[in-house]
This record gives C-alpha cells, structure tokens and sequence, in this order.
C-alpha cells in the first residue's frame, strides 16, 4: 500500500485533525494566525498525527480523545520548523517561503512560541498525567538536541554516535512518542504502549538519516529545497561523516566544508556533494537506516494482527524508500 492509499482510507479523521489544526492556529491576532496558517499550509506528510491514529487503534479508539494528543504533536513539530528555519536561516521549505523570510526572524520566533502554546492548551485537556509528563519531558529533550545542533555546526570531527544522539533528541523522540501516546490515550496495556514507542522510535530515527541523505542525494524538486542545505548551514551529517572516514575523501572534502564556513555558507557545494556521491557514505547511512527499520517492524510482531499494525508496517516501509 502506498502512503497515499492509507491517507485514503483514514481520510474521515485526518479531514478531522486537518480542521482542528486550522481551528487551533487561527487568533484574534491576524499577524500570529496568518504565520501559522502560512506554515500550516505549506503542507507536510502529517506522519505524526496518523501515526497518534493508528496507535489509538490498538486500545479504545476515539476520535474526540486522540485529536487532543495528534493535534498537539503536529503543532509543536511545526514550531520545532519554524524555529529551526530561524536557526539554520533557510529561505525555503517544501518549496514555500519560510516563515521568516517572508516576515522576518523575530516573527518567526514568536510564531514558533505561540505554536507551541496552541499545543499544550489542547494537551492540557486531557486529563491523565502521563500524557503530559511525556509531552514535557520530550520538549526539554527537543530542546538539548538543537543546542547540540548549534554546537557542532561544522565540527567535522564530531562522533557517529553524537549524531545519532542528537537525531534521537530532534526528530526521533516526537515520532516515538506519537506512538506511546496515541496508545496511552486510548488505554491499551503498557507492553502494547512500549512496542509502540520502540517501533516510533527505530522509524523516527530512519526517517531523519533518509532526510539527510536526500538532502545530499535528492534535487530541489524532489525535497523543496537546494541540496546540501545541511552542508551550507554547518549540518554535518551521517552521510558526510562517513565520508570523512575515506582516505581518499577527507582531506579535499575538509577543505571543501572549511571553505563553505568560511564563505558564511554562501558557497556553491556542488563540489562537495560529488565527493561524498562518490565515496561509500550514503551507500552506508541507507544500510543503516535500512536496520533501523528492521528493528520497527521487529517492535511490531507481537501486537495484534489488525489492520492498523499492517498499516503501521507501510509507513515504516515508506520511510525507509522515501525519496521526498
């Protein structure tokens, strides 16, 4: 099944969640609604919220009460872009302007804070608090991941696993727990919850290494955005890494990202790009992600045989061969 078809099928409740985002973001102050709704609108795979759905599905389902954990969880993802937008200073994504380029980053930043707000007013409904020691914990650890982001911009000597710990932290601990607390919220078991976690987690962490590797792989068609964004932005990541590990590589792409810092990310990286195209770092950042993926579907196998698990099983096949 392609993701579309599933989008099909779920389309009911995720017209629901579509409606409840807008609802959610439009204020009485136009600048604030007009941002977000910008943002909102750009579009987005929405994996978050269909993810919250079909973990729902092993407890009991109810819309009403999974609106209130999927609709959050989209909301402080799109805060999370708004303010990264501002961090990395990107003119586009998914093709659109990004919010502070068409405003500005101060508009931006209090943009990405009135986002988050809007999603822990919805949160704060819900009544168990379980849900909301999982939603604060993840936001502080969010958090550490973009400082250590910031940290290594163009620290070519950073670790493989710094780099995993901090993909962990800023992509995927929100799709782990999209998982947990879609189940959570509909009162399935602990073991049903944990495999839920375990299975978001091993996707999130696939879904951000296939994003890396599409920004070094992919065009501006396919990903809404030049390639080597990450490069010019001072993002090392696990495909140029590996790269580094070369002999052959190293030192002219050493020189090539020296000279990208030194231009304040202004230089052209095409040149850097064929270096990594041509030495074995992607073709080992995909078998890595491919082994992520084993391990989500290997969460799965002890849950029920019901349509949502097979379901969950063409997601976790769609980010592991995503090429947008």
């Amino acid at each position: 099944m392609k993701l579309l078809d599933l989008y099909a099928k779920m389309k009911g409740d995720l017209n629901q969640i579509e409606q409840e985002l807008v609802r959610s973001v439009t204020d009485d102050h136009v600048l604030l609604g007009e941002a977000s709704l910008h943002l909102l609108k750009a579009g987005g795979k929405r994996i978050r919220p269909i993810i919250v759905l079909l973990a729902g599905k092993f407890g009991d389902y109810r819309l009403e009460v999974m609106k209130r954990v999927a609709v959050p969880l989209e909301l402080i993802h799109m805060a999370s872009l708004v303010h990264d937008d501002v961090i990395d200073d990107a003119e586009t994504r998914r093709g659109q302007l990004t919010v502070k380029s068409k405003w500005d980053n101060r508009i931006a930043m209090y943009t990405g804070d009135f986002i988050h707000g809007k999603a822990l007013t919805i949160a704060a409904e819900l009544p168990n608090p379980q849900i909301h020691q999982i939603l604060s914990n993840a936001l502080v650890q969010m958090c550490v991941g973009e400082m250590e982001q910031i940290r290594d911009f163009f620290n070519t000597e950073q670790s493989i696993r710094n780099y995993l710990l901090r993909i962990r932290r800023k992509t995927a601990l929100l799709i782990a727990i999209s998982c947990q607390l879609g189940a959570v919220a509909a009162n399935t078991d602990r073991k049903t919850a944990n495999r839920l976690y375990r299975y978001g987690y091993n996707v999130g962490m696939a879904f951000q290494i296939r994003d890396d590797l599409l920004d070094l792989y992919g065009t501006e068609k396919q990903i809404g955005k030049p390639p080597g964004s990450d490069m010019r932005q001072g993002n090392i990541t696990l495909p140029v890494l590996l790269a580094l590990k070369d002999a052959e590589t190293r030192e002219p792409l050493l020189n090539e990202i020296s000279s990208i810092r030194e231009s304040g990310g202004k230089r052209d990286t095409s040149r850097a790009i064929e270096m990594i195209r041509k030495s074995d770092g992607g073709e080992q950042a995909d078998q890595l992600a491919n082994r992520y993926i084993k391990k989500a579907l290997h969460a799965l196998e002890g849950l029920p045989n019901i349509t949502a698990k097979k379901n969950l099983m063409d997601i976790a096949h769609f980010v592991g061969k995503r090429n947008y």
